[in-house]
C-alpha cells in the first residue's frame, strides 16, 4: 500500500512539471522565433517479486512478478518547426525560412543562437537584437575587441553603411545599402548536427554545447541553410489548441495521481480498522 503512494505522488510531480512546460508554450505564444517544448516521460525501474521460470519440477513454466515505482521526466525537447512568417515592413525584420540561427554576440563574451530577427541598427550602427547583443558573421566588416571564433572561424560584427537610411538584406544575407561598396558584409547562419542539443538561455537565444555536435557555419539560400526573408518576422511555433488540449490530459492524469493516493490511504483506513 505505501508502494501506490509513492508511485502516484512520482506521476504527480511528473505532470506538474508537464503543465509548467505547457503554461510557458502558451505564454509565449505571441513571442517572435519562440520554439515551444514537450516533456517526454520514462518510466521507472521495476521491483521484481518473482523471477520467471522456463519450466518447473511439474512441467509448468511461471511468469514473473514485477512492480513498477513511477514515473519521471526524461527530458524537455525544443520542436524546432518553422513558424508563420508574418511581414511588418520593416527591411531590418528579418525570417529564416527554412534551417538556420542568426549568431549574436552575448554580454559573456559567447555566442548565443536566435530565430528572432527582430533587429535594428544601434547608435554606432551596428546590427543588434531587441537586448542590443550585436549580430555575427564570419563575413561581417568589424572585428570586436576580443576575438571570437566559432568552429575555428573568425567572427565579426555587421555595421552596415549608416550614411545611408535604407539598408537592404538579400535573401543570401548580403547587406547593401544606397552607397555602393565593394565587398559588403553578410550575414550568415549557423546549424548544428544536433540542434536538440541547444539550451534555452531566455531571450528566444540559445547556447551549444557538446551535445549539438558539429557547428556548420555558412551564407543563406545555399543548400545547408534556409533562405532570409528581409521585412518579416517568424512567430512562435505554438499551437494554442494543441497545448490547450495537453493541458487537459495533464490535468486528469494528475487527478488520477490524487485519485490512486486517496484510495490507497482509504485501503490502508481499512486495514487500520479491522480492530476496534
Amino acid at each position: 500500500m505505501i508502494r501506490s503512494l509513492f508511485i502516484a505522488s512520482s506521476g504527480m510531480q511528473a505532470q506538474q512539471l508537464n503543465l509548467d512546460v505547457i503554461s510557458n508554450n502558451l505564454a509565449n505564444v505571441n513571442t517572435t522565433g519562440f520554439k515551444k517544448s514537450r516533456v517526454d516521460f520514462q518510466s521507472l525501474f521495476y521491483q521484481s517479486l518473482q523471477k520467471p521460470v522456463a519450466s518447473t519440477e511439474g512441467g509448468q513454466s511461471r511468469f514473473g512478478v514485477e512492480v513498477g515505482t513511477g514515473v519521471k521526466v526524461a527530458a524537455t525537447k525544443t520542436i524546432f518547426n518553422n513558424g508563420i512568417l508574418e511581414q511588418t515592413g520593416n527591411d531590418l525584420d528579418l525570417a529564416i525560412e527554412g534551417r538556420g540561427f542568426f549568431m549574436v554576440h552575448l554580454p559573456n563574451g559567447e555566442v548565443g543562437f536566435t530565430r528572432g530577427g527582430s533587429f535594428r541598427l544601434d547608435g554606432e550602427g551596428y546590427l543588434v537584437n531587441p537586448d542590443g547583443c550585436r549580430v555575427m558573421s564570419t563575413q561581417g566588416n568589424v572585428s570586436p575587441e576580443k576575438s571570437v571564433s566559432l568552429e575555428g572561424k573568425e567572427l565579426k560584427y555587421l555595421k552596415p553603411d549608416t550614411e545611408s537610411l535604407t539598408v537592404n538584406i538579400a535573401p543570401n544575407g548580403t547587406i547593401t545599402t544606397e552607397k555602393e561598396i565593394s565587398g559588403p558584409p553578410v550575414l550568415e547562419l549557423a546549424y548544428f548536427t544536433n540542434p536538440g542539443g541547444l539550451e534555452a538561455i531566455g531571450s528566444t537565444t540559445y547556447a551549444a554545447n557538446a551535445a549539438c555536435g558539429k557547428t556548420l557555419v555558412g551564407q543563406a539560400a545555399t543548400e545547408n541553410f534556409g533562405v532570409i526573408r528581409s521585412s518579416f518576422l517568424e512567430e512562435s511555433n505554438v499551437q494554442i489548441v494543441d497545448e490547450m488540449v495537453k493541458m487537459i490530459m495533464a490535468q486528469r492524469a494528475y487527478e488520477i495521481g490524487s485519485k490512486a493516493i486517496q484510495t490507497s490511504d482509504d485501503m490502508m483506513g481499512i486495514t487500520n480498522n479491522l480492530k476496534r
